[in-house]
């Protein structure tokens, strides 16, 4: 899923020094850092709550390994997910030429504090360089066998080098994201890689994943999942990966969802359902709108939509616990309210999804988890 770069909101999270002659800070830079946002000491570990039923990651960026964001991801995560730093787009720009310095700085600060690290994603239809699906005169590539044969070499060729570049550092990947479409006949999303491909590209994707990395564990990822029709199509692909001897460990599954659906029987019901193909499973992509549709917006979050979502998020994790070892992880997708990508999607607006504010203070969606006894009475 997309999550843009973070917008800074003016001098709140900055803390630019102003200097006097003298060198003394001046009046404005004083005030500049007091501005900064100050995590809560006194609350209990979100990770360490849960820590008997599976670890808890967060999609970061770089402007979450330092300053106060990053103090809240050391004390309330155990895991983390780069929201973009391991896409293609930024990885490889240009065929055979890597970047990986975004993604290495959030994997040494996994490393460094102890924290596992999730990849995400080894193929998508999304967020591409233009030459992945071109000529080398710059045409779009079009469905023949030479076509094909070039685009299954250029996804060998990126994923030995992005899988291997990282080695036993990331322990789970998103190999495939986003390959279902439950509006075409045949369940398969008809992006560039399907129509040049076919399914071969799934194939390709997960074996040659565990050719340079026997020992992660890999997953498809997609949306949706609790979607009867959308859920059919991949037990059936995830059954014929199987059928084939493809190397595939779990689902993952995103869980963007909000205040009302989907119920948490239904949430069961997959899990239960993917479980009893012998594969794991992991929420990789969680948060709850408070909004129901695309045409609602509040300037401000109304109190009695955060009291619901601090139930609706209780409701959620009690679930999740009575599937533990069906469910082995669970990854926000964010750290907090002053960075979600459902500002941007579907409607600019804003939204406030995750457990805390963008004060970095922990809303009643924390306490759902982590004491629901602090949640007001339901009227």
């Amino acid at each position: 899923m997309i999550l843009g770069r973070r917008a800074v909101l003016g001098s709140l999270f900055a803390c630019t020094f102003v200097f006097a002659a003298d060198g003394t800070r001046t009046k404005e830079s004083v005030l500049a850092q007091a501005a900064q946002p100050t995590i809560q000491a006194d609350i209990p570990s979100l990770c360490a709550t849960l820590a008997a039923d599976f670890p808890v990651g967060a999609a970061i960026w770089r402007g979450d390994i330092a300053g106060p964001h990053s103090e809240l991801l050391k004390k309330h995560f155990n895991s983390i997910t780069a929201e973009n730093d391991m896409k293609w787009e930024y990885v490889e720009p240009a065929e055979g030429n890597f970047t990986f310095g975004a993604a290495d700085a959030l994997v040494a600060f996994a490393k460094a504090n102890h924290m596992l690290v999730r990849g995400h994603n080894l193929a998508w239809h999304r967020q591409n360089p233009k030459w992945l699906f071109e000529d080398a005169t710059g045409n779009e590539l079009q469905p023949t066998p030479e076509n094909k044969a070039l685009l299954q070499r250029r996804l060998q060729n990126h994923i030995r080098a992005v899988v291997s570049h990282f080695g036993d550092d990331i322990y789970a990947w998103d190999v495939v994201n986003e390959v279902i479409d439950p509006d075409q006949p045949d369940g398969f999303r008809r992006s560039p890689w399907f129509l040049i491909t076919g399914t071969d590209y799934i194939d390709t994707a997960f074996r040659t994943a565990r050719e340079v990395a026997p020992h992660a564990k890999l997953y498809i990822n997609d949306y949706d999942t609790t979607d009867p029709r959308k859920r059919a199509f991949l037990l059936a692909l995830v059954k014929g990966l199987q059928s084939r001897g493809v190397p595939i460990d779990g689902v993952g599954h995103q869980m963007h969802i909000n205040l009302n659906r989907p119920s948490t029987s239904e949430i069961a019901e997959t899990i239960r359902m993917f479980s009893a193909l012998g594969v794991d499973n992991q929420i990789t992509e969680l948060d709850v709108s408070v909004y129901d549709h695309a045409d609602q917006r509040y300037d401000a979050a109304p109190e009695a939509l955060l009291v619901k979502q601090g139930y609706r998020y209780e409701e959620l994790f009690d679930t999740f616990r009575q599937l533990k070892g069906k469910i082995t992880a669970v990854t926000f997708w964010g750290l907090a309210d002053d960075h979600t990508w459902l500002t941007e999607f579907p409607v600019s607006r804003q939204d406030w999804p995750l457990l805390f504010d963008a004060q970095l203070q922990a809303k009643l969606a924390y306490w759902g988890i982590v004491d629901p006894q602090r949640l007001p009475q339901k009227n």
